[in-house]
């Protein structure tokens, strides 16, 4: 049983492997510190409820910097007020963490492009399997859209083919329902 996840499994260029090994060694430098934090850090600046306080003055000096860590968790915004000295600290954290999405998506570029390469993806000339090579300029014809069936079969006796032109379609209708439209 070969392993599917060594790189010299599927044949990739040598630039592919040594863009990957550096990737893995930013990676690890990230995950030796074990410190990653998702979400960002906002500079807050607020208004107090006293009307003859500055905040309230033209032009206004607000009260802070306050500093607000916020991130999405369960498609829920959460919030948490930080000090100075944690801000400091955590903005390095989500660096990390913004630098760890960066390196995984640039990995799985190098993993899409390794299988774009392989001759063997495109040995046959099919794009899905079950497609003939004739069929692969037209992915979609009638057949398929008709399920097989000719397309003048109707699937049930009460669907009628569309009318396009109206004056025949009012010239069907009864009677009694002409004079009423």
């Amino acid at each position: 049983m070969r392993d599917l996840c060594h790189p010299g499994t599927v044949r990739v260029a040598d630039d592919h492997q040594a863009r990957a090994r550096q990737i893995a060694a930013e990676l690890a430098k990230i995950a030796r510190t074990g410190m990653v934090l998702p979400g960002s850090i906002t500079e807050r600046r607020t208004r107090c409820g006293h009307p003859n306080c500055a905040c309230h003055a033209d032009p206004p000096r607000r009260h802070g910097p306050y500093w607000q860590w916020t991130r999405k968790a369960a498609a829920k915004t959460i919030c948490r007020w930080l000090s100075a000295e944690q801000q400091h600290d955590y903005k390095t954290w989500i660096s990390n963490d913004r630098r760890l999405r960066e390196l995984i998506g640039q990995l799985e570029a190098l993993g899409t492009a390794a299988l774009e390469a392989d001759p063997r993806l495109h040995r046959h000339g099919r794009s899905h399997p079950g497609q003939t090579p004739a069929d692969h300029s037209r992915d979609v014809g009638p057949a398929r859209l008709t399920c097989g069936r000719h397309p003048d079969h109707t699937a049930s006796g009460q669907l009628r083919p569309k009318r396009e032109d109206l004056a025949s379609w009012l010239a069907d209708l009864p009677f009694y329902l002409r004079s009423a439209t």
